[in-house]
């Protein structure tokens, strides 16, 4: 009988070896949610509303699900010289000019809002974060903000999910259903017309975090997830412009992951990706503007470790909203 109790520990402890935050594919689009110093970047709400199929074919693989939303706070988010100010009648974000004549955005404020559920067979994860940041003009060419994330995290096991030789399993009298734990992030972000670097980590707070309602199994623990991130923006002719960019991940005791990035963009109009991670996947990401305030992005991972056998790969598709954009910004400046 102990060792399906063991299995259990074992399956639902927190301190499994990989990560414990959902993983994305297009946070090249939407930095945010790995990062709270990106709140109120623009000068409109950006609305991002994502979902994620991890590894599609495998029985119970993760599915993950958000909603996000930031905004600059005050009078100073219209700004004339903003992140996306630029002159209208151009109709291109891609145009030189723009990143020419950049100049940064003043010293603001920016807060947001954020909920991810995440479902891996029998445990389901919801964080809901509210984050601040404050963006610090460092000079007429470059801000650098510092931000937060503040929050709750509800983690539940679903014990009809689980199967035992004896349906009368004493040890599910024991076993802890759900749980509310606090939940905190914190992070850089410094940016200008062309470049961008970050770090920032998630799940900071140490806490144990179990479902055994015996001692001998509540080993499992949250552990922090840290993100170093930068990209560049290079034009290849007036239209199409190239913006390679990595990211580092280290979740202990997990190894350290590497993302390799580059996005091509079309004018304002489409664009289209690809991404390698090292020991995991390639991917491909392809995304269109509709008018002045919607878009849509799809990407699809081609899986390259042992799970390829059983795997038919993952799919992400987000959808964005630029609400209050007064300016009339045709796509995402910032959306690396």
């Amino acid at each position: 009988m102990k060792k399906y109790i063991a299995l259990l520990a074992i399956l639902i402890s927190v301190k499994a070896f990989s990560q414990q935050k959902p993983q994305y594919t297009q946070y090249i689009f939407n930095q945010y949610l790995l990062n709270p110093a990106l709140s109120g970047i623009e000068n409109y709400i950006d609305f991002k509303a994502g979902y994620r199929k991890q590894w599609a074919g495998i029985n119970d693989a993760p599915q993950t699900s958000f909603v996000s939303a930031h905004w600059a706070l005050g009078n100073n988010q219209l700004w004339s010289n903003a992140l996306t100010s630029f002159p209208e009648q151009t109709g291109n974000p891609m145009d030189r000019n723009y990143t020419q004549n950049y100049s940064s955005s003043p010293s603001h404020h920016g807060m947001g809002v954020t909920a991810v559920l995440d479902k891996t067979g029998p445990i389901k994860r919801l964080d809901a974060n509210l984050t601040y940041a404050y963006h610090l003009q460092l000079s007429n060419s470059f801000n650098l903000s510092a931000g937060v994330a503040a929050g709750l995290s509800s983690i539940s096991l679903d014990i009809n999910a689980l199967t035992f030789e004896n349906p009368n399993e004493p040890s599910l009298n024991r076993a802890i259903t759900s749980q509310l734990r606090p939940d905190l992030s914190i992070g850089l972000w410094l940016y200008g017309a062309r470049m961008f670097a970050g770090v920032s980590a998630q799940q900071v707070l140490s806490q144990k975090l179990s479902f055994s309602g015996d001692d001998s199994y509540n080993l499992g623990k949250a552990v922090p997830h840290f993100f170093a991130t930068a990209g560049y923006k290079f034009f290849l002719d007036e239209e199409i412009a190239a913006i390679p960019s990595v990211m580092v991940k280290y979740v202990q005791p997990s190894p350290v992951s590497v993302d390799l990035n580059m996005k091509l963009a079309f004018r304002d109009k489409i664009w289209l990706g690809g991404s390698y991670r090292k020991d995991d996947s390639f991917s491909a990401m392809a995304g269109f503007n509709i008018g002045k305030m919607v878009n849509l992005t799809y990407s699809y991972d081609f899986t390259t470790s042992d799970l390829n056998q059983v795997s038919n790969g993952s799919h992400e598709i987000v959808l964005g909203l630029l609400l209050n954009n007064i300016y009339k910004v045709p796509s995402y400046i910032r959306m690396w």
